[in-house]
Order: structure tokens, then C-alpha cells, then sequence
């Protein structure tokens, strides 16, 4: 009895020292061992590459002409600034897409459709080619001076697993960093394996899968930094989640008396 009763108390022993989940494994932007330090302060300097348009991607396209500008001013808009903020909440509440029935979706052949002018070729162009080629088709309609401002219809992207909020979500943005993508969906859980993040991302060839490490500093100075429309994020739980342990000292403590109670008893009916 005394040696069933040793066992009890090194297993209790050992769940107790397993349960806990350390600050090293939750605090993100360290600077781990084997990396150059990167002091606070540091001036971290990126290159950001122009992001080439692909399959599915929604733009925004707006089109003047001299006589819009003088009738309606030069920040003339078909939605007021009010509708549009008001349909942006929505978009982020519901998980629903602002520019999906007011943008241009970028069809599998590469190409958007416009009114008149027709399609555009669009693929593997940055904003700033779409627009050329835009204006281009329309220089066959239009003669007078002409203004055509072409822009990413939000950032949008998906997120998975280890999430307090995980979903898909819209951001009315140019430019989002993973770190600000994760805190719009509410934050990863404690038991969320923040070390091995896998990012999906998709290239104009293809999908590529990446796994990058939110706990290392030098995550800001990769190309992943950044996330980019489409992109998915998911995020596994750590092993802890499988022993079904607490995800804090509470509820581990919780844990462990309740196992000790339910020992005890069991002891009791074997005397």
C-alpha cells in the first residue's frame, strides 16, 4: 500500500511539473539564443515588395474626368465617408466583404470587368501597373484629362485554430503586420504554439506553406512580416492541450487536488 501510495504522489509530482506553461513559450518578439540581439530602440530597416495582383483579389477602381471633378470636387466619391465606415463595421463584425459587390474581382483568366471599356488584364500586376493598363482601355473612350485611382479592396485574410476569435476577416487597410492580424482576432489562446505558425500564402504560381516563429524577434525583419491579402494563418496548440492540464497554475492546481481528492478516495475503498 505504501509503495501504490508513493506512485500516486510522483505522478501527481509530475503532472503538477508538466502543466504549467512557461513565459518563454508565450511571449512574443524575444531575442532567442543563437540570434544577433536586437536591442530596444533599434532602428529595424525593410524592404516591402509591391504586391502583384492575383486570382480572387478584389480592387477598388475610381475613374474621373474633368467634368466629375468640377461638378462634384475633387474627392468626389460614390459611397459617403459615413456609409463607409458604417459598412466597414459591418464587414468586420460579420465576417462579410465590403468591396465584394462595389470593387472588381479578379476573375481565373486574371482579368477584371469594367463598364464599357470591358476586360482588363490585371494578373501579376502591381496596383500601380493595373492602373496604367486601365487607363490605357480607357483612352479609347475618353479624350479630356482623366484621373483613375486603383486600390486593394482590404486586406483579407483568415484565421485558424489557436485563435480567441478565429474567423475570416476583412481590414480596410493598405498594409497589416501578423501581429496586428492576430490582435483583430482576438489574440492567440496560452496554449496556442506560438514557435511554429504556419502561414499559407499564395504566389501567382501557386501556394506556398511557411512556418515562422512569433516568439523571435527577427520575425520583423522577414518577408512575413507583413501578411498579404489571402493569406492564412494557423496556429496549433501545444502538447499540453492533449494531457487535458490547465492552461494557468490555477486551473492546474484545480487539477491536481481534484486528482489527489479522487486518489484518496480511491484508496480509502480499497482499505
Amino acid at each position: 500500500m505504501r509503495r501504490i501510495r508513493l506512485g500516486l504522489v510522483f505522478i501527481i509530482a509530475l503532472i503538477a511539473a508538466s502543466s504549467c506553461i512557461s513565459n518563454e513559450k508565450i511571449i512574443y518578439l524575444q531575442n532567442l539564443e543563437g540570434n544577433d540581439s536586437i536591442p530596444d530602440g533599434e532602428l529595424i530597416t525593410y524592404e516591402i515588395p509591391e504586391y502583384k495582383l492575383q486570382y480572387n483579389d478584389i480592387v477598388d477602381v475610381n475613374i474621373q474626368t474633368v467634368d466629375d471633378m468640377i461638378q462634384n470636387g475633387f474627392n468626389n466619391k460614390s459611397t459617403s465617408m459615413a456609409g463607409m465606415n458604417q459598412m466597414g463595421n459591418i464587414a468586420s463584425q460579420t465576417g462579410g466583404d465590403l468591396y465584394y459587390t462595389t470593387g472588381y474581382t479578379v476573375d481565373n483568366e486574371g482579368k477584371i470587368r469594367l463598364p464599357i471599356v470591358g476586360e482588363v488584364e490585371v494578373k501579376d500586376k502591381t496596383l500601380e501597373e493595373a492602373r496604367i493598363a486601365i487607363e490605357e482601355k480607357l483612352r479609347v473612350y475618353v479624350t479630356s484629362e482623366l484621373y483613375v485611382k486603383v486600390k486593394l479592396g482590404g486586406i483579407r485574410y483568415s484565421a485558424l485554430g489557436e485563435f480567441r476569435r478565429p474567423g475570416k476577416f476583412v481590414v480596410l487597410q493598405d498594409r497589416m503586420t501578423i501581429f496586428e492580424a492576430i490582435a483583430n482576432a482576438g489574440d492567440l489562446t496560452t496554449v496556442a504554439k506560438r514557435s511554429d505558425v504556419l502561414l499559407i500564402r499564395q504566389y501567382p504560381e501557386g501556394t506556398k506553406l511557411h512556418r515562422i516563429d512569433l516568439l523571435d524577434r527577427e520575425i520583423v525583419k522577414s518577408p512575413y512580416y507583413f501578411i498579404q491579402p489571402n493569406d492564412q494563418i494557423y496556429v496549433e496548440p501545444m502538447k499540453v492541450r492533449e494531457t487535458g492540464t490547465g492552461e494557468n497554475t490555477a486551473q492546474s492546481l484545480a487539477l491536481i487536488f481534484s486528482g489527489i481528492s479522487a486518489m484518496a478516495l480511491i484508496l480509502n475503498l480499497i482499505k
